[in-house]
């Protein structure tokens, strides 16, 4: 298969916003690619070569893309550092001085996308003394026989900047349409991809055997499980009355959720959003190792930092110090973790999420063997209002967040992937009428004026509409940055920086610069109000208005941790709204 027929699918997809019309494009793409290559058509339309998970990542710095458009064009690298400066898309200059090549070459050798694949994965795997050579001259091989087209999304592959605007879900609406006829059976796909984490393996599944093929998908220990979300309350009575009058209340801890994955001797660690970050957390890893007496298990775990000298649970904010590459012993001294284990879904061979949650916690408390550093997280059964109330309290006093509020019924198994009332958390926040915390995705800017000048002077930010796979407009942040904050928005955006709107953007404010959404950051508000411009909730409780949030606030916290589709969904936004009527009109 020719590289090229992967690129007239892009040009299509970056000519429209249309959901609708992008699955079209996909859909006819996965039908006439070779079943044997389709796992790597999936990695290369992510702009990635393999699942997040295995760590493996292209990112060549855009000084060595530079250097290789002027070695395979005959071009000088300052002439193309200077349209780069003037175009501001490395993808476009490459387009641009390949095709002024290609006028005066007679001869070239197709790409095709075993070849592009092969070398973008020698890029990624260069270490070491002499990589960089190896890179740029790996890179201007396939430029030297690219077309500008296959030139520039070859150069925004390699850069990590392909920003096609196709997420997940609509990849997998692809798969279903072309292989299963139709995207009604997609819940069946994403089942699969829940439980390994990898598009690609459920692409290749789907295309040699249809629905059977992705039907005996299984847990397998070293792919994580995507992880099993919590909706949110405000009141005590409200969530036992969704959980069924009785649950499991469990501290909710301020860290870092991590899923531990052991075999035998070897532990790895994933982060919520799939990340392997073991190398991050070594002394995790050897408490795992010690205190879970199992041969092979999945287990999940709230990984906290504790202060040296008293041992008391530190903010989350300390626990981030650790995600750094190089000192990690020195970091390992000054922030040491503590582990407080809240879930199993696999155990010695059996599959764990299946099992209703009583069942699991059972299990897990007699496989992990407790110690000062490793527990289990604090737990009570109970169906009393005050005593879930004072064990709130507790939790609170005791520095976490709030809690963790489960069903204990026979139905209460591990949906993974999924949101819902199985799980609601109740935090601290939420007890106040008009400042609850929301975790908002940046999705565009404004410029700066006066000392903001240089800087944005406010963020446009965005709940998720996981229905529709879109991210809607709730408010402009522009209080509570500190001036280290602002100072360093523009290095932290200019990575994410599109030209227009992203297609999963749904807005009708026009902001200065349009961001890719990925960046999500706390928010605190004074109130939920009707806005005649936001698009949050849009026509669903007036004709004409959204929902904003009035007053907000950055809490300055940035959440790493979180993937932009983790954030507020715009349902959690209208049940906030109209708990906060309800207690107005109370």
């Amino acid at each position: 298969m020719e590289y090229s027929s992967i690129v007239e699918v892009y040009e299509e997809i970056s000519s429209t916003t249309k959901r609708l019309e992008i699955t079209e494009y996909l859909r006819r793409l996965f039908e006439k690619t070779p079943k044997e290559i389709i796992d790597k058509v999936v990695y290369l339309t992510q702009g990635k070569l393999y699942p997040d998970y295995y760590g493996i990542e292209l990112g060549i710095a855009e000084k060595l893309a530079v250097k290789a458009i002027a070695l395979a064009s005959g071009a000088t690298e300052k002439s193309v550092a200077e349209e780069l400066n003037r175009l501001g898309d490395i993808g476009e200059v490459a387009s641009l001085f390949i095709g002024k090549k290609s006028q005066v070459t007679l001869f070239r050798e197709p790409l095709t996308v075993k070849r592009v694949y092969e070398t973008l994965d020698k890029i990624a795997k260069a270490t070491g003394e002499g990589s960089q050579d190896l890179k740029i001259k790996l890179l201007s091989s396939l430029l030297s026989d690219a077309t500008p087209a296959e030139a520039k999304y070859i150069v925004r592959t390699v850069t990590g900047r392909l920003r096609l605007g196709v997420a997940d879900m609509t990849i997998l609406d692809g798969l279903a349409e072309a292989f299963c006829g139709s995207k009604d059976f997609r819940p069946e796909l994403e089942r699969a991809y829940n439980l390994t984490s990898d598009l690609g393996m459920v692409a290749k599944a789907v295309s040699e055997k249809g629905l059977e093929g992705i039907k005996n998908f299984r847990i397998s220990v070293g792919k994580p499980i995507r992880p099993m979300l919590a909706e949110r309350l405000s009141s005590v009575e409200e969530i036992l009355l969704k959980v069924g009058g009785r649950c499991v209340a469990e501290y909710k801890y301020d860290g870092e959720r991590l899923q531990a994955h052991k075999i035998q001797d070897k532990v790895l660690l994933f982060s919520r959003r799939l990340e392997n970050i073991t190398h991050h957390y070594p002394d995790a890893c050897e408490l795992i190792k010690s205190n879970v007496k199992a041969s092979e298990a999945i287990v999940e775990c709230e990984c906290v930092a504790v202060n040296v000298d008293t041992g008391e649970m530190m903010p989350f904010q300390e626990l981030m110090h650790r995600r750094r590459k190089y000192d990690i012993e020195e970091a390992m001294k000054l922030y040491p973790v503590s582990l407080f284990m809240f879930d199993l879904l696999y155990v010695d061979g059996e599959d764990y999420t299946v099992k209703p949650y009583l069942e699991r916690r059972k299990r897990l408390e007699e496989i992990v063997e407790e110690s000062e550093r490793i527990k289990l997280s604090k737990a009570i059964i109970t169906s009393d209002i005050k005593e879930l109330e004072k064990f709130f309290e507790e939790a609170v006093e005791a520095g976490c967040e709030g809690l963790m509020i489960k069903s204990v019924s026979p139905d209460s198994i591990y949906k993974a992937g999924a949101r819902g009332w199985l799980w609601i958390k109740y935090k601290r926040d939420y007890q106040a009428l008009l400042t609850d915390t929301v975790d908002l995705v940046a999705v565009g800017a404004f410029h700066g004026r006066g000392k903001r000048a240089g800087t944005y002077g406010a963020l446009l930010m965005a709940v998720y509409d996981k229905k529709n796979d879109v991210f809607k407009t709730v408010c402009k942040l522009g209080s509570g940055f500190t001036d280290e904050d602002l100072a360093k928005l523009p290095t932290m955006f200019k990575e994410l920086i599109i030209p227009h709107k992203h297609p999963r953007v749904d807005s009708e404010v026009e902001a200065d610069v349009w961001f890719v959404p990925k960046i999500v950051l706390e928010v605190i508000g004074a109130e939920i109000t009707l806005s005649p411009i936001h698009t949050a909730c849009k026509n669903i409780v007036r004709e004409g208005s959204g929902l904003a949030i009035r007053f907000p606030r950055f809490t300055g916290k940035y959440r790493d941790d979180k993937a932009a589709e983790d954030a507020t969904t715009e349902e959690e936004i209208l049940e906030m709204y109209q708990r906060q009527l309800k207690k107005i009109e109370a």
